[in-house]
């Protein structure tokens, strides 16, 4: 098992530390790993998207939250925003070479969560019982 100072090692290096509260990184990170951010980052992988297909791909999410999501995404140089001068307007999203770094990364925890749901909802289970 890694420990968390193996994790760490070198990270004292980084002019950055997103355990700091005032760490700008921390911010990016919130857009990454929230719910729509991670969702949004994983459907862009495949391809560029208009925005109904970005929000069929991603079910549950509302008009409103996707495109804040995207927002903070594009302010955070994690996804290009491409607008067709056609009638009518038409929005593509893709990842940048940043935002396909960070939905790899996400993919493979994606991945891995959904590899290991037995072991979550057995989990969920006997910690329900034990609690009853």
């Amino acid at each position: 098992m890694t420990t968390t100072q193996e994790l760490t090692a070198g990270l004292d290096d980084l002019p950055y530390n997103v355990f700091a509260r005032v760490c700008p990184s921390r911010g990016t990170l919130e857009h990454v790993t929230g719910r729509w951010g991670a969702l949004t980052l994983g459907a862009l992988y495949e391809g560029s998207l208009r925005f109904n297909e970005l929000r069929r791909r991603v079910d549950g999410v509302s008009e409103k939250m996707l495109s804040q999501t995207l927002h903070a995404l594009e302010r955070d140089g994690l996804v290009h925003r491409e607008a067709q001068p056609t009638n009518p307007p038409r929005v593509d999203y893709e990842l940048t070479p940043l935002g396909h770094g960070v939905a790899e990364r996400l993919l493979a925890l994606i991945h891995f969560v959904e590899g290991s749901m037995d072991d979550v909802l057995a989990a969920r289970e006997r910690y329900d019982s034990a609690r009853a």
